[in-house]
Formats: C-alpha cells, sequence, structure tokens
C-alpha cells in the first residue's frame, strides 16, 4: 500500500475518518431498529461507545464492523436492564414535568426549581453512564451511582460536554439530513474523551486520598 503524503495525505485520512464516523452512525441506526428501538437502542448505543473508546485510547486500525458486533451481542442483555433502569427514572421525571404543567401558578413556582435541578442531574449523569459502562466492568448500579458521583466531582467536564452537546444539536437543527451519518455518532465523540479524562482525575483524587489514609493510620499504630 503506498502512502500519500501532504494535501492529498491529508485529504485521504479525513475522507477515511469521514467514512468511520458514517459507518458508526449507520450501523448505530440499523441495530437499533433491528431490536425494534425499544430492545434496540441501548445496546447499539453501547456498542457505539465501544468503538469510540477505541479510538479515544489510539486503537484507530480496530474493525468497526466487528468491534460494534460484538458489543452489540454481549451486551444485548445487560444494556437492555441499564436502559431499563434509565427509561424508569426519565418517565418519572416526565409525569412529573406534565404534573407541573397542569399545577396552579402557586404550585409551579415552589416546585419549578427543585424539578430543574432534578432534571438536570439526571441529564449530566447520563453523559457519563455509557462511557462508564463500555469503559468499566462494573454493575448497573455501580455504573449508576460512579456516573452520578464523576458528574458532581467534574462539573467543568460535565459543562463542557452540556455546551458541546446544545451548540451540535442547533447545527443540526438547520441541516437534518445529516442526522444519518453525523448524529449519535458525534454525540459519543463528545462525550467520550472527557469523560475518561474525568475517570482518570477522580481515580487519582482517589488514591491520593487513600494513600493519606493509609499515612495517617500508619502514624497512629
Amino acid at each position: 500500500m503506498v502512502e500519500t503524503h501532504g494535501f492529498m495525505g491529508a485529504v485521504n485520512n479525513v475522507l477515511e475518518w469521514i467514512s468511520r464516523l458514517a459507518l458508526l452512525n449507520i450501523l448505530w441506526i440499523f441495530f437499533t431498529f433491528l431490536g425494534l428501538i425499544v430492545l434496540g437502542f441501548y445496546p447499539a448505543t453501547v456498542a457505539m461507545f465501544s468503538v469510540v473508546r477505541k479510538w479515544a485510547m489510539g486503537d484507530f486500525e480496530a474493525s468497526v464492523t466487528k468491534v460494534f458486533w460484538n458489543s452489540y451481542k454481549k451486551e444485548f442483555k445487560k444494556s437492555n436492564l441499564l436502559g431499563g433502569v434509565i427509561s424508569s427514572v426519565g418517565l418519572v421525571v416526565f409525569i412529573d414535568f406534565l404534573f407541573l404543567r397542569q399545577a396552579s401558578p402557586e404550585v409551579q413556582s415552589f416546585l419549578f426549581v427543585p424539578f430543574l435541578l432534578i432534571l438536570i442531574l439526571f441529564i449530566c449523569t447520563l453523559f457519563y453512564v455509557f462511557p462508564m459502562y463500555v469503559h468499566y466492568e462494573m454493575s448497573i448500579r455501580d455504573v449508576l451511582k460512579n456516573s452520578f458521583v464523576v458528574m458532581v466531582m467534574r462539573p467543568l467536564s460535565t459543562l463542557m460536554i452540556l455546551v458541546c452537546g446544545i451548540g451540535f444539536m442547533i447545527l443540526l437543527s438547520f441541516a437534518p439530513p445529516l442526522l444519518i451519518i453525523c448524529s449519535g455518532n458525534v454525540f459519543a465523540l463528545m462525550m467520550m474523551k472527557p469523560a475518561m479524562n474525568a475517570f482518570e482525575h477522580v481515580n487519582r483524587k482517589y488514591e491520593k486520598a487513600m494513600a493519606k489514609e493509609l499515612e495517617k493510620q500508619n502514624l497512629l499504630s
């Protein structure tokens, strides 16, 4: 294979990445519908994040299709259990929203801020759920708990993901056909690397705290 350098090499790299991203997004959409949406969305999303995790760790040669399919099969049941929990919490939040809309102005003014806070915490926790799920071997309970902890401990990373996500949705609103080739894949890219950096920061902080605790115990003993 002849390597291409210079301008043509740069163009070739750009086209290659566009094709990879497009393939990943098409796989995500196809396998979501393959599972009749309800059973397909969460396994397909986990599979998509598995591919993006490979890229975030510098493995650019991994087969997109192979990694996606293997993850989809392996995580089908567990990811749907995770999805059941997320969907249940989301349904409760949505019911609360409907109640708030129909409530009296006095009740709305009293409950609006707590509801908005819960909604923001729920959405921001989701930023870390799928990266956490594919990056660590954890139970569903630990994935959700630790995602919330990282979200609280890394507010700047959370804010960055939130702002980028809102900005990208605004851009897509001007060109809806682009949803076919860049939607879930780009969101996964925006979440995965900041999330992994946040995980590493929290781990280092935890390790330092444990080291200090051990040192303190040694001094007392």
